[in-house]
């Protein structure tokens, strides 16, 4: 699924970012060479990156 229509960042990207120690979106945004553009996508972001950390 795609999280961020602007720069089309896939749900798995985000999920490994956090995997990884992101915890935030734009520390998972970062991780792929990206940044938030519209903001529209973070809230989605926040609650993955929320679903790994609860998963650790």
């Amino acid at each position: 699924m795609v999280v961020c229509v602007c720069n089309a960042i896939r749900e798995c990207q985000v999920r490994e970012a956090a995997r990884s120690g992101a915890t935030t979106a734009c520390q998972a945004y970062r991780s792929v060479g990206c940044q938030a553009k519209c903001g529209q996508c973070v809230p989605f972001a926040r609650d993955i990156i929320a679903q790994e950390r609860a998963a650790a």
